[in-house]
């Protein structure tokens, strides 16, 4: 016992106090800009969507070399999916180990959308440039503005917060500054596919992932552009609403205003699901929902409001709710995401009645609400309207028996997950990264955007805690994504502060 309170007593000593850790950190960024830039680049020009196996295979490749050269122990996990890497750092006289998950797939691409292609072959842009005009490494010369911004498809989700931990832990390195934890990192290569196999990963790799803490570095900073940290992240699950109309296509001529139109039926359908105020109209739908402890509305109260900035950057007058961004954040959500009814050609619309009209929906789910029980609310509220429900294209005696048909098919899902404020390890990770900062942070109770969060938190059963990084405006998912490269240098210190914390 006496031996194991002198080696946490000499591991509280060599802690650095958080001002050091910055301070010796930002001097050794300063130094490196522009070979951390170029670690990033070279990162990001390798493509890595995840059904291109050779290139997700060079990314997972490259990840185990990088880390190699900071002194990580990484493996290659394969499976039924891309291979998730593993790397891990051990320490003598540490008393507690964290974990950090990224991703290193992106979305797929379409060059023709982006204004600075192709997206992996990637551009520094300064703003207030001409559009079109770009900085590369060559022509650099000796003076890097932190507003300019890195463009290139994964330059913000999820490849440049991966070399910023890199980057912390060499200028740690370089500063003599020791690490104060063992440092376990899981990145995985499907992450924008719904992470289907990272459920069984876990279950067969739980000794090499479980930690004290879990720290999933993806997704934006607040729009305040506060350091920001986040406790949770709700669950998503998408399905397809199908209304049936006639056997096939009507010529609208011939049959308009006389024969069912399903397109009107789904649109019916569609708006009969929330009110004019955004809230969703489905029996049950917020029954389940664990409410927000004194502590998680404190942490809201604390959060500038950024509605106005939002709404200038997004380009609409009013938003679809009165209540505070970050309290929606914390309830369920129906959303619809594509429309489709009778195609069309060569993206001209058909005069036509068409025999199927269908809505692709995404729910959100928050802390205690089950996603197979919500689909049963929406699947109640169809019927409610009036529908007959199917599982397969009606046959003749359904569509003489039944006026309205509708079928629902669930498409994946996961739930939510979320720690407590409370939680020793999440109030020292909140305070060193405050530290960094100089100032306050944001914590969110839970995020808008989901992640396999519930994995950790509820699964393995560890304190997870999210750690946003990269810029709001960052157009993560579509064209010209862009990180900005002042929010690489502040994620380089507030990591930097975690690794460092007593």
């Amino acid at each position: 016992m006496r031996r194991l309170v002198s080696a946490l007593a000499a591991a509280l000593l060599l802690a650095a106090a958080p001002a050091d850790v910055v301070t010796q950190v930002r001097a050794w960024r300063q130094q490196h800009e522009k070979e951390i830039l170029r670690e990033l680049f070279d990162f990001l020009s390798i493509p890595n969507v995840a059904a291109d196996a050779p290139n997700i295979k060079r990314n997972a490749d490259a990840l185990a070399r990088m880390f190699e050269r900071r002194r990580f122990a990484p493996e290659l996990i394969a499976g039924a999916g891309p291979p998730l890497v593993v790397a891990e750092r051990r320490l003598p006289n540490t008393r507690r180990t964290i974990t950090f998950y990224f991703h290193y797939d992106g979305q797929p691409v379409n060059a023709a959308e982006w204004i600075y292609e192709p997206p992996f072959k990637p551009v520094i842009v300064a703003p207030h440039e001409p559009q079109g005009r770009t900085i590369t490494l060559e022509t650099w010369r000796d003076v890097i503005d932190p507003e300019w911004r890195v463009y290139g498809r994964s330059s913000s989700d999820d490849k440049s917060p991966i070399v910023a931990l890199l980057s912390a832990i060499e200028a740690l390195d370089a500063a003599n500054i020791p690490l104060t934890s063992n440092v376990r990192v899981l990145m995985e290569g499907e992450e924008e596919a719904g992470s289907p196999h990272l459920e069984s990963t876990l279950h067969d790799h739980a000794d090499k992932i479980r930690a004290d803490a879990v720290l999933l570095v993806d997704g934006p900073r607040h729009a305040s552009d506060r350091p920001t940290l986040n406790f949770g992240a709700r669950g998503i699950m998408n399905a397809v609403v199908t209304v049936y109309g006639p056997v096939s296509d009507l010529h609208s001529g011939n049959y308009g205003n006389w024969a069912p139109n399903p397109a009107l039926q789904l649109a019916r359908l569609l708006a009969s699901m929330k009110d004019d105020s955004g809230r969703v109209t489905i029996d049950g739908f917020y029954d389940d929902v664990a409410p927000l402890t004194a502590e998680e509305k404190r942490a809201i109260d604390e959060i500038p409001d950024v509605a106005p900035t939002l709404m200038k950057t997004f380009g609409f007058s009013r938003p679809e709710s009165a209540d505070r961004l970050e309290l929606r954040h914390n309830l369920p959500t129906l959303n619809i995401n594509a429309m489709d009814a009778g195609g069309g050609v060569a993206g001209q619309g058909r005069t036509i009645i068409p025999a199927t009209a269908n809505a692709r929906l995404d729910l959100r789910f928050v802390k205690n609400v089950d996603p197979a029980k919500q689909l049963e609310r929406l699947v109640a509220h169809i019927r409610k309207q009036g529908y007959f429900i199917v599982d397969k294209e009606p046959d003749a005696a359904l569509r003489a028996a039944h006026p309205l048909i509708a079928g629902v098919t669930r498409v994946g899902g996961y739930p939510a997950g979320r720690t407590s404020l409370d939680a020793p390890i999440a109030r020292a990770i909140s305070k060193a990264v405050a530290d960094a900062a100089g100032g306050s942070i944001v914590r969110l109770p839970t995020i808008g955007g989901s992640a396999p969060f519930y994995l950790f938190s509820d699964v393995l059963k560890v304190p997870t805690i999210g750690l946003s990084i990269v810029n709001f405006d960052n157009n993560q998912h579509g064209p010209n994504e862009n990180v900005r490269i002042k929010n690489i240098w502040e994620g380089i210190e507030s990591m930097a502060a975690i690794l460092a914390m007593p």
